[in-house]
């Protein structure tokens, strides 16, 4: 049995003690001072809030952690988060089973197709824009509010990007400051900076562009988009070099697991090799997978398709367009069976997550997100994130896999003045300063997601031998907004009607710098294996 404060057991009676003569006046003290504090405690209250868990972070990470070491990735569906239907009023495939509204003329590539109806949520007035810098009096800067979180082991300037990013504060900001390394450069928070070298290849020198992202190809008439370089804030990372590049990966080999951002990014990384080398393709031209062979280095490189990371159908075979079933605790074999041959994987996943999905747990339907449904519950596209990339880590770890996994992290859109299918464009040409723009909203929540989820399969590796790293690429592209092919991923035509990309990139384009950061993790990794 518990006891109040001021209750104590029967039998044991406790001395009559002398009222203090303070006590009066502690009591007015405290009576005082309650009011004048509640308003604050109430606020800090809801700051703690977050919409899929009534936990603060550390205690649901902590019971994540042990579900994991117990082998179990499964979670009861009386747990759910749900929610309504996001923005219903513009959901683009509404009506069951009906057919959402995309120019049947867009490329047939069925991933672009695809993702060409990703109905991403519409941001609020000011989303990703760029803030106006405000000045005191005297010319003196505005004082900027106290940051969120702050971590001892890490530089004021190297971290100072990242604790603006990581609004929501807490454990949830700070779990990435525990992922990196602290004993090394952090190459992820930094600047674009001026590189009158660039670029370093063009889309004459590489046969690996797909057309919606050759952009010189279709007139993209400015070119200042190609002239910068990331510098990150604390040390120098040297700008791919092809050469040094081949030497580190030989007789080695790299997988990249996720959508056609993915994709983007493994043709970036052959564009940038085929300065000095050209890979035989071993891909099936109709495949959505692909395989290239660097036979004079015995390196090669591959691509699993797997836009949800996990057991994945279509609602309607024919028809990539229509909602997806997603069995959210279920491994995607044809990925997790087929990594065990390779060094290095790059996992990655994001903008399909916004899609129409029906959402399996123990093979029981348990809920949906943009389904005309009234008896399922609406989930939200956090919950499906969320659990497929915890299901993608665990398979990972179940399948011994003794490579090591970079997870690259949410690389945002851009739209701007409209959603996407409401003529939304990405027409800027020069990249936002990085005291311009803050991460937030969902973009936000799915970043600090897979943050979290990273920390997990890191904890549950150190038990199976699993070695997982971030390659967060997501404060470099939020500052990117001049780097997508807008209306440049197509011909141009008075009578042709195509929804705006601001979600992949253009080749050569920023995503280049992507290969800067693989070329010093992989530097990074040999160094440590010796």
């Amino acid at each position: 049995m518990k006891f109040q404060p001021s209750e104590l057991p029967i039998g044991k009676p406790q001395p009559r003690r002398r009222t203090s003569k303070l006590a009066p006046l502690v009591a007015l003290t405290i009576l005082l001072t309650i009011p004048l504090y509640y308003p604050s405690i109430k606020d800090s209250t809801k700051k703690l809030s977050v919409e899929e868990t009534s936990q603060t972070f550390e205690s649901s990470l902590d019971d994540s952690i042990k579900r994991s070491l117990d082998n179990s990735i499964k979670e009861p569906t009386s747990h759910l988060e749900t929610s309504p239907i996001e923005n219903p009023s513009t959901d683009p495939c509404s009506g069951d089973g009906a057919e959402c509204n995309v120019d049947k003329s867009r490329d047939n590539d069925d991933d672009v197709a695809a993702e060409a109806v990703v109905p991403q949520p519409p941001p609020p007035p000011h989303h990703q824009s760029p803030q106006k810098k405000k000045h005191e009096k005297g010319g003196q800067k505005h004082k900027k509010p106290a940051r969120k979180y702050s971590s001892p082991s890490s530089s004021s300037s190297s971290s100072s990007s990242h604790q603006e990013i990581v609004s929501r504060g807490g454990d949830r900001g700070a779990v990435r400051e525990r992922i990196l390394d602290d004993e090394q450069c952090d190459l992820f928070s930094g600047e674009w900076v001026p590189d009158p070298d660039g670029p370093y290849y063009t889309n004459d020198t590489c046969n690996a562009i797909q057309e919606h992202q050759n952009c010189l190809k279709f007139g993209r008439p400015d070119r200042g988009f190609l002239k910068w370089r990331w510098k990150p804030n604390d040390c120098e990372m040297p700008v791919f070099d092809p050469t040094q590049f081949l030497e580190l990966v030989r007789g080695k080999s790299i997988a990249f697991v996720g959508d056609s951002v993915a994709r983007n990014h493994m043709q970036s990384l052959i564009c940038l090799l085929s300065r000095v080398a050209i890979p035989v393709d071993l891909s099936d031209p109709l495949d959505q997978n692909r395989r290239y062979e660097f036979r004079d280095h015995d390196f090669n490189i591959s691509m699993f398709w797997a836009p949800y990371l996990v057991r994945t159908e279509k609602t309607d075979p024919k028809d990539e367009k229509r909602p997806f079933n997603l069995y959210l605790d279920e491994f995607d074999r044809h990925w997790q069976t087929g990594i065990a041959a390779f060094d290095y994987l790059i996992i990655s996943a994001g903008h399909w997550f916004f899609r129409p999905t029906y959402f399996y747990l123990d093979g029981r339907l348990a809920g949906c997100l943009y389904c005309p449904d009234p008896n399922l519950p609406h989930l939200t596209s956090y919950f499906s994130y969320r659990r497929a990339f915890r299901t993608a880590f665990s398979a990972i770890n179940a399948a011994g896999f003794s490579g090591v996994t970079f997870l690259r992290s949410y690389a945002p859109s851009h739209f701007e003045g409209a959603a996407w299918d409401k003529g939304g464009d990405c027409v800027r040409t020069r990249p936002f300063r990085k005291d311009e723009i803050q991460l937030s909203d969902y973009s936000l929540e799915m970043y600090l997601i897979q943050l979290e989820e990273l920390r997990i399969a890191q904890k549950v590796g150190r038990r199976t031998g699993g070695k997982f790293r971030l390659f967060d690429a997501t404060r470099a592209m939020l500052l990117r907004p001049d780097g997508h092919p807008s209306k440049y991923g197509h011909l141009q035509g008075a009578n042709q009607s195509f929804a705006n990309d601001c979600v992949h990139w253009c080749l050569p384009g920023p995503i280049d710098a992507w290969n800067d950061f693989l070329q010093e993790l992989l530097k990074r990794e040999v160094g440590d294996s010796r």
